[in-house]
């Protein structure tokens, strides 16, 4: 048994320090923030708009009473409905939700398309480095000659005058 919790922690050692594991979890903290940045835009830019539109003051409270409210009593609000233990069909809240939905996946299809236009643009730019040609190296000066070089040279050039 106390193997099996050895290979157990080794193995989950192992899971944890994959970097795809750190990186989902970086990706699902991140998401929750910019969960609550577009619950913000849609409640508080976009859903007041849609009101605006529909002539209701608050987008979210468009509801519908299953039930017959008592007599005498004019449910405006949800949670009156919901003091009264009125059953109701939030359809305001469902409709936010999937405008929330269409707002997130619209920014994440925004983000992919310029993640996959970089890189397109990285792979193209690491192409065109590959085939350019390589520079040619500046060819090395010469050295210059021993002093023993310069001594023979030096005969060669006193027979040759000597012979003329």
């Amino acid at each position: 048994m106390a193997e099996e919790k050895k290979g157990f922690f080794k193995e989950f050692k192992e899971f944890i320090s994959k970097g795809n594991i750190v990186d989902m979890a970086v990706g699902v903290i991140i998401g929750g923030a910019f969960g609550k940045i577009v619950t913000s835009l849609v409640s508080d830019i976009i859903t007041p708009l849609i009101s605006l539109a529909l002539g209701k003051a608050n987008f979210s409270q468009l509801f519908a009473l299953l039930q017959e409210a008592p007599a005498g009593v004019d449910v405006k609000t949800i949670e009156q409905a919901q003091e009264l233990g009125l059953a109701t069909l939030n359809y305001g809240a469902f409709i936010q939700t999937i405008i929330d939905f269409i707002i997130v996946a619209l920014c994440i299809f925004f983000v992919l398309k310029a993640i996959m236009k970089a890189k397109a643009l990285a792979e193209k730019a690491k192409k065109k480095e590959e085939e350019a040609p390589a520079p040619e190296p500046e060819p090395e000066p010469e050295p210059e000659p021993s002093e023993e070089v310069l001594l023979l040279r030096e005969i060669r050039d006193a027979l040759k005058e000597k012979q003329e």
